[in-house]
Order: C-alpha cells, then sequence, then structure tokens
C-alpha cells in the first residue's frame, strides 16, 4: 500500500509506431504529425456501461487474448476531502480497508487474493483512493466478493483503528522522517498551495488522528465508502453479461448514501515568490524544491505542460539533465514533473546541487532553461520526441499505464470515469497530446514559469560525521500520488 519518473532511448523507427504495430493498435501508416486517427480507438473498448440503483458505477471491457482480469475500484474520496483538524483520514482508511469485514479475517485479504494467483495493492492520492485486484479470470468474482463484503461490512473497532494508527506512524518514520529530502518535498507542498485542502500531506496529522474517536472513523468510511461514491472497472478475459449480473448480486444490495460536500480546492494567483530554508538531518549534500502552481488536469494549458515536462526532464536526454548535469556540471541529480492531481497541481523539480556550486547558481541556469522555452520554438524532431515518450507510457510493456497490462486499462477506466463521467476522454487526450504545438509550448512556458511565481525549499545538510559518503540513492518523489497515469 502507498500515499501517493523514465529513461527513454529512441530507435530510429519512432517507439509508438513500432510497439502500435505490435499490438495491432495502428490502422495506417503516417508521418510525425500523429492524431487519434493514426490508432485504433477507442484505446480501450468498453463492452458494458452501467449504474447500479443504488449509484455505482461499473464500467466492463472484455480482451479474451490472456485468461487474467484486473478489477479496479476508484473511491471518490482522497485527502483535499478532510477537514481541518480530522487530517490523515483518506490514508488511514486505505489501511483500515484491510482490517477485516463480517466474513474476512484481518489481513486475510491478502491471503484470499495469492492464494488464488493474483496480486493487490491500493494507494491514497490528494484527489482520490483506489484498490486494486489482478487474478486469472476464472478467479475474478472472488475479488467481487472481497470488495463488496468491506464495502458492506468493514470492521471499524477502536483495537483497529489504533493498530493501523501504529501503522501509519511507522510508515511516517520509515518514508518521510527517515529519508533525506523528504520532510523538505512535504514541507514544499504545505507552503506552495495557499489552500489547505490542496497544501496539508496526504498522511496527515498524527494529533489530528490520535483526537479523533471511532465514530469520527465509522462517519468517514459512512460518507465516503458508498456505492454512489465508487467508480468499479473490471478488464480482461470475462463476459460482460455474465459480470454484470455477478456485480448486481455482490453490490446490489449495499445501501447508497448522501452524497457528500466538496470543498473548495480553488488556488489564488500566486503574485510574489516564497521561499524556505530547512535543515535535513539524513542529508549529505545540498538540494533544493523548485516549483509553479500549474493547470488542472484537462484544462486546455496542461497538454502543452506535459509535453514540456517531457522536453525538461524525461530521461537523460532531456534540457534539465543535459545542460545541468552533464553539460555545466552543476548538479548530481534532478527529477522534474507534474504533480498530477483533477487540479489544481504544480510543476516541481528537485535538484541535489553538485560540491562547489551554490543553490542559486544552479537555480539561475534552470531559470535560463526555462526562458528558451519561451523564446525559441521548439523543433519538430524535439517535439516529436516528447510524443513518443507520452505514447510510450500508454503502449510500452514496461510502463504501469501501459495499455497491454488489464490493470493499467481497469484503473484508467475507472479514474476517468470517476474524475470526469466518461472514459472516452481517454482518447481524446491522447489527441490533444499529439496535437501540441511550439507556439503552445512557447505561451504556457511564458504564463507558468517565471521567478516571481516560483516556490523554493533549500535543503541544507546537518555537517556531516568525519568518514560520511555522500547517499543519492534515495530519491523523494515529486508529489505524495504515484505520476503514472498519461499526463
Amino acid at each position: 500500500m502507498v500515499m501517493t519518473t523514465m529513461k527513454n532511448k529512441l530507435n530510429k523507427l519512432p517507439v509508438w509506431i513500432t510497439l502500435a504495430l505490435s499490438f495491432g493498435m495502428l490502422s495506417c501508416s503516417f508521418g510525425p504529425a500523429a492524431s487519434a486517427a493514426d490508432w485504433k480507438t477507442p484505446l480501450i473498448p468498453v463492452t458494458k456501461d452501467f449504474k447500479l440503483a443504488n449509484g455505482m458505477r461499473c464500467i466492463l471491457s472484455e480482451d479474451h487474448s490472456v485468461p487474467v482480469a484486473s478489477l479496479a475500484i476508484v473511491y471518490d474520496v482522497g485527502a483535499r476531502d478532510e477537514k481541518k483538524g480530522r487530517s490523515g483520514f483518506a490514508h488511514l482508511f486505505e489501511h483500515m480497508m484491510f482490517e477485516g469485514s463480517d466474513n474476512v479475517g484481518k489481513n486475510e485479504f491478502f491471503k484470499y487474493v495469492e492464494g488464488a494467483g493474483g496480486s493487490l495493492n491500493a494507494s491514497t492520492h490528494p484527489d482520490f483512493t483506489n484498490y486494486f485486484e489482478k487474478l486469472p479470470s476464472n478467479q475474478i468474482e472472488l475479488a467481487l466478493w472481497l470488495e463488496s463484503d468491506r464495502m458492506r461490512s468493514l470492521k471499524i473497532t477502536a483495537e483497529n483503528f489504533q493498530n493501523q494508527l501504529q501503522t501509519v506512524k511507522e510508515e511516517k518514520r520509515m518514508r518521510i522522517d527517515n529519508q533525506p529530502y523528504t520532510p523538505a518535498a512535504i514541507r514544499f507542498e504545505e507552503i506552495m498551495y495557499d489552500n489547505w485542502a490542496n497544501a496539508h500531506p496526504v498522511i496527515g496529522s498524527f494529533e489530528d488522528l490520535e483526537a479523533s474517536s471511532t465514530q469520527d472513523v465509522k462517519q468517514f468510511f459512512t460518507t465516503y465508502y458508498a456505492p454512489n461514491n465508487a467508480v468499479l472497472a473490471i478488464v480482461g478475459d470475462i463476459d460482460s453479461e455474465k459480470m454484470a449480473k455477478l456485480i448486481e448480486k455482490y453490490f446490489g444490495s449495499i445501501a447508497s448514501q448522501p452524497q457528500p460536500s466538496r470543498p473548495d480546492v480553488s488556488e489564488p494567483v500566486q503574485a510574489k515568490a516564497k521561499y524556505e530554508k530547512m535543515p535535513d538531518a539524513q542529508a549529505k549534500l545540498p538540494a533544493f524544491w523548485i516549483g509553479w502552481k500549474a493547470p488542472a488536469k484537462r484544462d486546455p494549458d496542461y497538454y502543452p505542460l506535459a509535453v514540456i515536462e517531457k522536453l525538461l526532464g524525461a530521461g537523460e536526454s532531456s534540457r534539465l539533465y543535459q545542460r545541468m548535469v552533464k553539460g555545466d556540471q552543476v548538479a548530481l541529480k534532478i527529477d522534474s514533473g507534474i504533480d498530477s492531481r483533477r487540479g489544481p497541481e504544480a510543476f516541481e523539480a528537485f535538484v541535489v546541487v553538485k560540491p562547489g556550486n551554490s543553490p542559486d547558481k544552479v537555480r539561475q541556469i534552470l531559470f535560463s532553461e526555462l526562458e528558451k522555452l519561451k523564446a525559441t520554438p521548439v523543433s519538430e524532431t524535439e517535439l516529436e520526441k516528447s510524443r513518443n515518450q507520452i505514447l510510450r507510457e500508454l503502449f510500452a510493456s514496461g510502463s504501469y499505464s501501459s495499455l497491454q497490462r488489464s490493470l493499467g486499462r481497469a484503473e484508467m477506466l475507472a479514474e476517468y470515469t470517476s474524475f470526469w463521467g466518461d472514459p472516452s476522454l481517454i482518447d481524446k487526450d491522447l489527441d490533444a497530446f499529439m496535437k501540441v504545438t511550439p507556439a503552445d509550448i512557447q505561451r504556457v512556458a511564458a504564463k507558468v514559469f517565471n521567478e516571481a511565481n516560483s516556490t523554493v525549499i533549500d535543503v541544507n545538510p546537518v555537517a556531516a560525521k568525519s568518514g560520511d559518503k555522500a547517499s543519492l540513492d534515495t530519491k523523494p518523489a515529486l508529489a505524495t500520488n504515484s505520476s503514472r497515469k498519461i499526463k
């Protein structure tokens, strides 16, 4: 279970053409100016789309190529839905959901799925929580039973609550407190976003959790873990008509709940730079986080920004790596990317400064690269490379979001349906990425990347003991959620 970036080498034949030919996804040959007409649509065929009487939306996609099926369920609740004084509930429930239900004992969820030859996991994000299982297709009914049983009858006891509170505390110590640069990553988002709904960390406040009652926990579950606040997607070797009847059998009698009120997540325009220094006892070398507020997913400016993400930070051929690590040799590591949410989002970069250089000097070099994006149109060759990298995330077998994977398709269908109510937007988004122009990139770069609206945290290592060696093994996440979807 996780809270909530790529090395690419381009072959002479564009990677996305090679992959699409291999997977039978192309309908014709074409040049660099790719569009949705160049591959079969829809990218993920929906065999059945229906809603139960209790409000749960269900999306089914048949694929009989291998005897495997994947189930993904998205609950429309994340850290941003929490209230002040009760932070951390969304992430806590990711753990609580494995504590047992009426017919499944504590930790038996894993035993059932793995014993049937499957895999499972869950993750918490600022704007949603998801759960998923991948199983041999003749065992997928097991996942329906397990997911419905805990939606219907999760065991919320004082003992389970306290057990998982201790688990979350240990997770924070291991994954945040004792990792170099990661506490600064948490603080970075706290100061970047002005709205508390966006700014507070997914892991929440232990003081808030400890001050909560079992009744508070039950109320959160009743409000958000309801069928009318969930989307279920199943992809793989299934019969859609039979599967729809099984979904009705297991989920149909679960009562719906009144729709919760949603927070205002709007952000004011940032007109003044924000800056902090932060000591780090785990860090061996100075580093900094820098970022800018960015357009929400599916905003017209989001698509050029996603291409910019590839131009600047996708692999060792990217502009920032070539300039700062290989060329001027002022940085030992640089990662950049979008803190991907429904919105608002942020564009962030993390830089480990090479000894002998000051963070200010390194930042000015970074800003000079951003100015190039504004002043000079990107070449068609570089733009095509960025398109290829976006498409690789969809088509390459090693990508988490690969359309080769039934789980990648199930999660994508569940998320698009939960967020925007329309799984067909997957195709429209891909087409929008392919239509980004050099002028779009210049316009969005000028709009987003300015020193006056940046947020910076300088990470100052505590004086190292004699003989200590610098460690760059730990790579902090660019965001509290996993960046693994179409961007």
